[in-house]
């Protein structure tokens, strides 16, 4: 009995080294959607933006957007790893391959050349916050106030550029989802102006010169995970009222 508890242990061993060796090589793209760890890696470029991409206390990526990615490139036959970046580095870590896109609730508005796009999969408001007990009501109180963006968003090009002379040089802006967690997460209050600066499209950025053909297949699949309602249940773990965010159909009409 003991020798043959012994050669199960063998086997056991040289089907694990095995198994390991082979691992080691080029993967391939597996027939079982179950076997993940077989799949080709898409890496992903992302900033700490939550509720979109964060760490969670176990020290794993999570968020919309890392869900999202998971589920889409799953579907595709692809194992979505993302990698933190400095955001502002992003074109010219597309360029070199280090990642394969970039994907943070990126706005697509006014950068539709600088890319390939997948998506929109979703819609975001621009929006304005002030203290609670602030006298500012409307964009136009906000002349001569100081501003807080992060650089190279659509705030800030709106801010620097300025073609519509009903938006102020000055203010504090990011995407309404972004404030709404921010206040939640540290319990503070802040009131949003209810104009905001603009509605945009959230898509998935691929370098300009990929010509994989990645990005078209993914705006399939999200559009997908769109209608089939997966999209909208990955959306309410994390923000009330997805159906806004979804309505990607009727955007820019």
């Amino acid at each position: 009995m003991r020798k043959i508890k012994s050669f199960l242990i063998i086997i056991c061993l040289l089907s694990i080294y095995a198994a390991s060796f082979y691992g080691c090589g080029k993967k391939e793209r597996s027939d079982s959607p179950n076997n993940e760890t077989e799949l080709p890696e898409i890496v992903i470029g992302s900033d700490n933006y939550p509720p979109y991409n964060y760490v969670d206390t176990d020290g794993n990526a999570t968020g919309i957007d890392v869900e999202l990615a998971t589920e889409a490139f799953k579907r595709m036959g692809y194992k979505a790893r993302f990698i933190y970046i400095d955001w502002e580095d992003k074109k010219n870590l597309l360029a070199d391959r280090t990642i394969d896109c970039a994907w943070g609730s990126f706005s697509m508005d006014g950068r539709e050349d600088e890319y390939r796009w997948a998506g929109p999969y979703m819609v975001s408001r621009q929006v304005v916050a002030v203290n609670k007990e602030s006298d500012i009501y409307s964009l136009a109180d906000l002349e001569g106030k100081t501003i807080a963006v992060q650089t190279t968003t659509r705030p800030e090009k709106i801010f620097l550029n300025r073609t519509d002379e009903h938006i102020p040089a000055d203010a504090l802006a990011a995407h309404e989802t972004a404030i709404c967690q921010y206040m939640k997460d540290y319990n503070i209050e802040f009131r949003i102006l209810d104009e905001p600066l603009e509605t945009v499209g959230l898509g998935v950025a691929f370098d300009k010169n990929d010509d994989r053909g990645i990005e078209r297949q993914l705006t399939e699949v999200l559009n997908q995970m769109r209608n089939d309602g997966t999209e909208k249940k990955i959306i309410s773990r994390y923000i009330s009222d997805a159906d806004k965010y979804l309505e990607v159909d009727s955007y820019g009409k």
